[in-house]
Order: C-alpha cells, then sequence, then structure tokens
C-alpha cells in the first residue's frame, strides 16, 4: 500500500535535540570476546562516529542528551530483559556501565538520563527535559540500533516527535538486525535514517 496523504518532512522540524543513546565505557574499556550482549563488527567504530554529531550540535546550540542504561546490582530491576540473548549488564556498581565521558565529551552541565528499560522514555524523566527545552525533532545515536534505539525511536513517533537516526553513528547486535531496525524505523517515519553529512549540514543550516 503506498501512503497517498504522506507530507514531505524537513530532517530538522522546529527545535531538535541529539539523543546519545547507551554509549558507555564498556564499548572502550571490554575487549572480551563474549560480551553480554552481541555487538556487531565496527560497533566501536559507529559509536566513535557520533562525536562528529555531539561536536556539532555543541557548536550550534542543539542540546545534547545522554542516555545511560543501569540497573541495581541485585538484578531487581532487569524484568523480564535476561529472558532473551542478554545476560546480565550495566550494573551501577561496575565501571563499564559509566558513560563514555572522555570519547564523547560529557559535560557536567549535560543532561543525562538513566533508565532501567530499553526505551529513553519509560520510567524516566527523558519528556519532561524534552517538553521543557521545546523540543519537535529527536535526533538518535548510539546503540544498540534494534533494541534502545529502536524502542526510543518507537515512543518518540508515538508520542508525536519527529525522529530521525544517523545510520554510521549507530550499531546493532548484528548487522541483520541493525539493518532490519533501521528498516523499520524508515517504515514510520519517511526520512527517519540519514547520514551524518546531511545531520551535519541540517544543524549548521539553522544558524
Amino acid at each position: 500500500m503506498v501512503n497517498l496523504n504522506k507530507v514531505e518532512r524537513a530532517l530538522i522540524e522546529g527545535n531538535a535535540a541529539l539523543i546519545v543513546v547507551d554509549i558507555q565505557a564498556s564499548t572502550f574499556i571490554d575487549a572480551s570476546e563474549v560480551r553480554s550482549i552481541d555487538n556487531m563488527p565496527g560497533y566501536r567504530e559507529r559509536m566513535e562516529a557520533a562525536r562528529g554529531a555531539i561536536d556539532v550540535a555543541r557548536e550550534c546550540g542543539i542540546p545534547v542528551i545522554f542516555i545511560q542504561e543501569v540497573h541495581h546490582p541485585s538484578g531487581v530491576d532487569f524484568g523480564r530483559e535476561l529472558d532473551g540473548d542478554e545476560d546480565v549488564h550495566c550494573l551501577e556498581d561496575n565501571p563499564k556501565t559509566a558513560l563514555a565521558v572522555e570519547q564523547m565529551d560529557v559535560r557536567p552541565e549535560d543532561i543525562v538520563i538513566r533508565k532501567r528499560r530499553y526505551s529513553a522514555f519509560f520510567g524516566t524523566d527523558f519528556e519532561i527535559y524534552l517538553k521543557g527545552l521545546k523540543v519537535d525533532t529527536l535526533i538518535l545515536v548510539g546503540g544498540l540500533t534494534d533494541v534502545c534505539v529502536h524502542y526510543t525511536f518507537v515512543d518518540g513517533h508515538q508520542s508525536d516527535y519527529f525522529c530521525r537516526v544517523i545510520e554510521e553513528c549507530v550499531a546493532g547486535s548484528s548487522v541483520e538486525a541493525h539493518e532490519a531496525a533501521l528498516r523499520a524505523m524508515e517504515y514510520l517515519q519517511t526520512g527517519a535514517v540519514r547520514s551524518l553529512d546531511e545531520v551535519q549540514a541540517a544543524i549548521r543550516a539553522l544558524n
């Protein structure tokens, strides 16, 4: 079926915020062959590429919001999360759970949203900040494409935000899952999947 009533949208509609999803220390300090969560090849490099989006957002006055997955050491807050392929991860007392402060240039004044579930919207203050900042467009980077990025995108979509994801700056649990998630997000909002160059140009054009 073709949507004959589709409205062509700009890459950035209204006010934007850059949402950095779960780029945490483990990406840069955990060299384990077997990880608690599978990462597709090139995962670290894709997270490093997100810095290009962060730097341009800061340069142009776009808010940067960091999302951090955390869990209580007892594991009481995992819920059904461990019923799938993921093992215990992101415990609060583990140094690997910290945000990748140096690599992503996390600053003391930045907004950091700590979450217990995949979506940044679920059980957090995320939307309070979005409303306070009068944000219309969410630009997403980070991981996993098929899990936390996808779930945050979907909740943003269902809350009527314009949602965009930078293709080179997200990575999934596998290449296949990454590509499937990008297709799913593009299905929800045409033009959702964009290149880093496109996003940087769109942000600079706002000034």
